[in-house]
């Protein structure tokens, strides 16, 4: 049996990523960790659906040494217990490190795909960054962009199919899509 997945990216999505002049970073410890307001609830509409929810998050502060592992690991540990997630999966490198794991590249997803017998065909991936949605159009999922205010310049190089400002609007969109094809059959 095949599972229809949504790959959720963690700082800023999973949790407010802590924006310093208009970039994005992740929560340097628990006590910097937060969850979005609506969070637990769109997650747990997702998974009354079936969808697996599995974190997919590069941590490349890791391979740079301004990170450590643990912090990493128990940010993991604290979101898992909040929230109903299935897994999250990491990548530690650093773009010079050319693994196939990282964003924008579809390592992280298409490894849980295997692993969890996933059809990335039938599944999603939201995030908010330009890297978040080309893994999961590489990968072949639908794509939402959670929009947020940070000053990147950089977009995906293909359009994302949809973009939201909110986990809730996203899980809206879902289940429309969702509803549209149930129909059909």
């Amino acid at each position: 049996m095949r599972h229809k997945a949504i790959f959720l990216d963690r700082d800023g999505v999973l949790n407010h990523a802590i924006v310093r002049n208009g970039k994005p970073y992740p929560p340097a410890s628990l006590d910097e960790l937060s969850i979005p307001d609506d969070a637990i609830t769109a997650l747990q509409q997702l998974k009354k659906y079936g969808f697996l929810l599995i974190g997919a998050t590069n941590q490349p502060d890791v391979a740079r040494g301004t990170t450590r592992r643990q912090t990493v690991e128990a940010i993991n540990a604290k979101l898992l217990e909040w929230l109903p997630l299935d897994e999250i999966n990491i990548c530690y490198h650093d773009d010079k490190d050319s693994c196939a794991c990282r964003k924008p590249l579809p390592g992280l997803l298409t490894e849980a795909a295997k692993r969890l017998h996933i059809d990335l065909s039938s599944s999603f991936t939201i995030g908010d960054r330009w890297k978040d949605i080309e893994a999961g159009q590489r990968a072949g999922c639908k794509t939402i962009w959670l929009k947020q205010d940070y000053l990147e310049r950089r977009e995906p190089e293909q359009p994302a199919n949809f973009i939201a400002t909110s986990l809730t609007e996203a899980i809206s969109w879902i289940f429309t899509l969702e509803t549209v094809v149930e129909q059909q059959f």
